[in-house]
């Protein structure tokens, strides 16, 4: 595994740490937008593993079902998590009047910790 990509799965865990605090602290908007990050690091580092390298969030989500939803590397349902989390948290950080509920936003943090794992496994059999 190249050095960025492992950085990026630390990145990951890490912002889905402080997704943990804040979801505990019932900062709901707050963790929403922690647990996008995580998700979208671990695209990152899967993408980063092809020289794949882009910023651009829909660019990475693009690219991201193109390499591992349709190859069927992974289940549909992880980009559906990328694409939800980033719709939640556009919502969460531009809508003002958007709440999230306890249970959504503990089912994305579960979600995205299987995710990770689900990714670090791929990525140690490659």
């Amino acid at each position: 595994m190249k050095q960025s990509t492992q950085q990026l799965m630390v990145n990951a865990e890490e912002t889905l740490r402080a997704a943990e605090v804040l979801f505990k602290e019932e900062y709901l908007r707050d963790a929403v937008n922690r647990v996008y990050y995580a998700v979208f690091y671990i695209a990152q580092g899967l993408l980063n593993e092809k020289d794949l390298r882009f910023s651009k969030h829909g660019t990475v989500h693009g690219a991201f079902a193109q390499h591992y939803i349709k190859t069927k590397i992974f289940d549909e349902k992880y980009h559906k998590l990328l694409t939800g989390a980033f719709r939640r948290r556009m919502l969460g950080d531009y809508e003002e009047l958007t709440r999230f509920s306890s249970d959504e936003v503990s089912d994305i943090l579960k979600q995205a910790w299987e995710f990770l794992d689900v990714a670090r496994n791929y990525l140690a059999s490659q």
